[in-house]
């Protein structure tokens, strides 16, 4: 399923619930990304992440499913696993680019966050399922199809 923002510019936070199986506040991300809350917000500013008020959260939450082990951060070379208690978490790379595409096509953040967690056929997964899995270029081609 493909869809544009103005196919439907509302998208509703029992939508994104729907969608997103796990949510992080910003201080969770932070704790698992190893660094401060400031960074957090510095990479909504740069627009590595982005991130919404789902319904039933009081505070600003982010997809769980952005960050990813730091080995498995280019899906297409893995780095070798770390020792058990070592592993480092990052955001998803391959997100950035997908994100600013997106919003250059005028999506808003929760039409980015309801797009990337939305089944494609085209794909064959949803978009960000198909990004952690190294096909960045498929999913900025299915992206390309939304203008």
């Amino acid at each position: 399923m493909t869809s544009s923002p103005s196919a439907d510019a509302s998208v509703s936070t029992s939508d994104l619930d729907a969608l997103v199986p796990q949510w992080l506040s910003v201080p969770e991300v932070a704790e698992r990304l190893g660094t401060a809350a400031s960074n957090v917000r510095g990479a909504f500013a740069s627009r590595r992440i982005v991130g919404t008020r789902p319904g039933g959260h009081h505070g600003f939450r982010v997809p769980a499913a952005f960050l990813v082990p730091a080995h498995l951060a280019n899906a297409a070379d893995p780095g070798p696993a770390p020792a058990p208690g070592e592993e480092k978490e990052v955001i998803l790379p391959s997100l950035q680019g997908t994100i600013v595409q997106l919003g250059d096509a005028g999506f808003s953040d929760d039409e980015i966050i309801r797009w990337l967690f939305t089944p494609d056929d085209g794909l064959g997964a949803t978009p960000l399922e198909a990004l952690r899995r190294g096909h960045k270029s498929a999913v900025r081609r299915a992206a390309q199809l939304l203008d």
